[in-house]
């Protein structure tokens, strides 16, 4: 609530009486003035209330740009509900949406765990959702688990409409989470700026060159928008890592040089999530799912 200066006192006249003449034996008698301090005190006070009165609309003013960033978020998940309402319906598109927060919810958890601020989620519809957070400095294995973050959690969110499913028999649920389980395989293909391409910082990048060509293959078999657009971005980010790579001094290399044991984990739990993912693709499809 805004508040305001409290107005300036005004000293009230005195009442008129009647009017004498003035004489050099009796003066006339003034009316009593307020002193220096007295006026100095209540204009500072006047000051200081309409500067409080300033701070609290700057703060409104910079609550509301703190507010901007779950604004993004809303707006574009709104604006991407609406888009797949136009082709699924709004349930479908509703739960998708959700799928695609909890993916990435686990990217930004990670973040926070290794010790980077991250941007709140901003979707594209038909293209999914990205976050942003500055460099995870000379170490690819903290680049790795964040990569992996999100799948894992994704994965959650989508064995978690398996239970829905068996609970209620809705199919909505079944169709929810066989797409849930596609769409973090899909994000496990090793090409950055992919998850699964993340991964490959701390297993070995050259893995980028085999899912490139992986994704090349797909693009001529299956054509699709996005994998045309993700061939691209992650054709510019390989040539852009090989090239950084290539010129970098030993210290900068350090970056891909991960021990073995974290090496084994990280491809340990990589296998594992594409496997589990497969298994329950395999368990929640259904030829009429999106129909």
């Amino acid at each position: 609530m805004e508040s305001f200066p409290p107005p300036l006192e005004v000293p009230t006249p005195p009442t008129p009486g009647p009017f004498v003449y003035p004489s050099a034996a009796a003066p006339h008698s003034a009316a009593p003035q307020q002193s220096l301090w007295d006026r100095f005190r209540r204009r500072l006070g006047a000051a200081g209330a309409g500067l409080i009165a300033l701070l609290a609309k700057l703060k409104v003013i910079l609550l509301a740009l703190g507010n901007f960033k779950l604004f993004v978020t809303f707006g574009t998940m709104a604006v991407s509900i609406a888009a797949y309402t136009t082709i699924w319906g709004f349930p479908f598109a509703l739960g998708i949406v959700a799928l695609l927060f909890i993916h990435e919810m686990g990217h930004v958890i990670q973040l926070r765990r290794e010790g980077i601020k991250a941007s709140a989620p901003i979707f594209i519809p038909f293209l999914g959702a990205m976050i942003g957070a500055r460099s995870l400095g000379d170490n690819a294995l903290a680049e790795a688990r964040v990569g992996l973050a999100g799948p894992i959690l994704g994965s959650i969110g989508a064995a978690a409409c398996v239970v829905v499913w068996k609970e209620t028999g809705n199919d909505i649920w079944r169709s929810l989470a066989y797409v849930g389980f596609l769409l973090n395989l899909f994000n496990l293909i090793p090409v950055v700026p992919l998850d699964g391409g993340r991964a490959m910082a701390a297993m070995t990048p050259w893995m980028w060159i085999v899912g490139f060509g992986g994704l090349v293959v797909l693009a001529f078999v299956d054509p699709n928008p996005v994998v045309v657009i993700v061939l691209i971005l992650g054709g510019l980010e390989i040539y852009r890592r090989f090239t950084r790579y290539r010129h970098s001094s030993p210290e900068q290399r350090d970056y891909y040089r991960v021990p073995p044991v974290d090496r084994l984990l990280i491809g340990a739990v990589y296998i594992a999530l594409i496997a589990l993912l497969v298994v329950g693709m395999h368990a929640t499809y259904a030829p009429a799912t999106l129909a």
